[in-house]
């Protein structure tokens, strides 16, 4: 299966874009929402909840892994990669949302590499809003740096977003309250940027309230269909990989939290009644 892992329900835009994008595969979703959000959370913190999710989500049969939490990406991803993996589990993989995001933030093709002639000439403002953690991480910047140096990046820390679209609270005066709190800097910067991606998966959920104080002309990037559109290529570029995926077409979803709690929250997110099961994380090592 294709595991993909969320703090909370947000990560439930990325598996609609999966599901719609690439239907034949079977997906198993994940939520740690009795820890969610992550955004605020210490690097050490992040890093063991994501190891103990990626680490069921093998166990279960998944042999890919995306991170669909922006925080996890940035905070954990590498780690992972670099230390867990060769050692303990060489034959899968776990890919982030960071890279795939920086290049749909530049306007570049899946898969370029730094140092290539064509990137080095992309100019402009870009931003990105992200939780805390995300943004302490510099990720985006250190990407962006790497794939299109002379574009100016926007960083901007939504700390209350996530727990809000958790609670439910996503229409309102309140909530444009905290809209506007974060977006007005941004866009009051000397160089507005050309293209704004909402760098975690809770921020779609907002996109009504965004879209009306966000100018046409700013680009708003949501990053559920720029992460399916990357994952299909990433497929075609490795085929080994993607000969080990059973289709079919079938799908699970779990939480840490309440299922039925998860499943009624979910469905107006997935758009779709969805069935729930409980997931029991342990540490890892």
């Amino acid at each position: 299966m294709i595991g993909v892992f969320d703090s909370g329900f947000g990560g439930l835009t990325v598996l609609a874009a999966l599901r719609q994008r690439l239907p034949q595969y079977n997906t198993l979703f994940l939520a740690d929402s009795a820890r969610a959000p992550y955004g605020a959370r210490s690097f050490d913190v992040i890093h063991d909840f994501t190891l103990e999710a990626v680490e069921w989500l093998f166990n279960e049969g998944c042999t890919l892994v995306v991170l669909a939490c922006n925080t996890a990406s940035a905070r954990a991803l590498r780690t992972i990669q670099q230390q867990h993996l060769p050692a303990h589990r060489p034959d899968r993989r776990v890919l982030g949302v960071v890279r795939p995001s920086v290049e749909a933030l530049a306007g570049l093709p899946p898969g370029t590499l730094p140092g290539v002639s064509a990137p080095s000439l992309v100019e402009g403002t870009v931003a990105v809003l992200g939780t805390e953690g995300t943004i302490a991480s510099d990720s985006y910047g250190i990407e962006l740096r790497k794939l299109a140096p002379r574009l100016e990046l926007i960083q901007q820390a939504c700390p209350l977003w996530a727990p809000l679209v958790e609670a439910g609270e996503i229409e309102g005066a309140g909530t444009d309250w905290f809209l506007h709190r974060y977006l007005d800097p941004v866009l009051a910067a000397p160089r507005p940027p050309q293209r704004i991606l909402l760098g975690c998966t809770h921020y779609p959920l907002l996109l009504p309230g965004i879209r009306r104080i966000v100018p046409e002309g700013i680009t708003l990037i949501p990053q559920g269909e720029v992460v399916a559109e990357r994952l299909a290529d990433w497929l075609l570029r490795h085929p080994d990989q993607e000969r080990r995926l059973r289709r079919g077409g079938a799908q699970r979803l779990a939480t840490t939290d309440d299922p039925a709690w998860f499943a009624n929250h979910g469905a107006r997110v997935f758009g779709a009644p969805l069935q729930v099961e409980r997931a029991r994380l342990t540490p890892v090592g």
